[in-house]
């Protein structure tokens, strides 16, 4: 490495030591996602937790769009659709998918969206999929059986994952990766910041009636702790990863930024480990190494997708 690189804090293959450190830093933010849902659903149930989070994004996104492009009456059906999908489909059947699952097991499960991002992309993109990212389908896929099944006594934490729990994550993870490749079309014709605010707002208030259904029917405490992960959902994952996202992928390539994913279910594990106690049995860690493996063969891909809009 030059001195001048050093200078500028340059890094081989001309990254910088902001970017590297600006990546590892949306890996942690998007991998404590699910650990911390599962404190806020201590004390709350799933719709009201998914209300509270986006009762605190929703003014904020709206608090950047202003003086940004408006978003024309013509589109808004398709971005109304896209947060319903979003928003009140994905991140609602997530709150639920966590709620039946361990933290550990649910981030891998969630790890899948990338997964399903090459499906998709294929279909309505009309991106090849590679003999290799198939192989990679599969693998993911049978790791996820894996990591769903456990290990008996030695897998206790696991064992707490019930197939509906990975079920209500899988369609989560179903739905959020087709929000990704539909919502590449229209941030492209209408801008990332104006289609995440106006599907974020449809998708909540979709949301709502349920919520607030759940709220007069299930004994619930508003608690610090309740409170708080709903204040991280909002702030740190859904409006501060969303503007770290897109810093990366207007400073780096999309196939580096997309190694994120490959962190997220690492610091979701061990912050797993460390807030729950996570004992993972033999089965879970055969999940987690076919899941990654996967994962790796069905991203890896030339020309990925850019997703404008980020998960978590």
């Amino acid at each position: 490495m030059s001195v001048e690189a050093t200078r500028m804090g340059g890094l081989p293959g001309g990254l910088s030591a902001r970017s590297v450190a600006a990546m590892l830093l949306l890996a942690v933010m998007w991998g404590l996602s699910i650990p911390v849902t599962k404190l806020g659903l201590e004390t709350m149930p799933p719709l009201t937790l998914t209300a509270l989070r986006f009762v605190v994004a929703v003014p904020l996104l709206f608090l950047l769009v202003v003086g940004r492009q408006r978003l024309p009456w013509r589109a808004f059906p398709s971005v109304a659709a896209l947060g319903i999908l979003g928003i009140s489909v994905g991140q609602v059947a997530q709150s639920f998918g966590v709620q039946g699952t361990s933290a550990s097991a649910g981030t891998i499960i969630s790890a899948t969206i990338p997964v399903f991002v090459v499906i998709f992309a294929a279909f309505r993109l009309k991106q090849a999929v590679t003999a290799r990212q198939q192989v990679g389908l599969v693998a993911a896929f049978a790791g996820i059986a894996l990591v769903a099944i456990g290990n008996g006594p030695e897998g206790a934490q696991a064992a707490s994952t019930s197939l509906s729990g990975a079920v209500w994550l899988l369609l989560s993870a179903v739905a959020v990766a087709f929000y990704y490749v539909w919502s590449v079309e229209l941030t492209d014709e209408f801008g990332t910041t104006t289609v995440a605010a106006w599907s974020t707002l449809v998708g909540f208030l979709a949301m709502l009636p349920f919520a607030a259904w759940e709220a007069s029917h299930t004994p619930f405490h508003v608690t610090a702790q309740a409170l708080w992960a709903g204040a991280y959902l909002g702030v740190a994952v859904t409006v501060a990863g969303l503007f770290l996202w897109l810093h990366l992928l207007r400073t780096v390539p999309a196939r580096v930024a997309a190694s994120v994913q490959y962190l997220q279910p690492v610091v979701g594990i061990l912050a797993a480990s460390l807030m729950f106690g996570d004992r993972l049995g033999l089965f879970f860690a055969l999940g987690v190494l076919l899941i990654l493996g996967g994962l790796g063969l069905a991203v890896a891909t030339r020309q990925a997708p850019e997703m404008a809009v980020p998960h978590e």
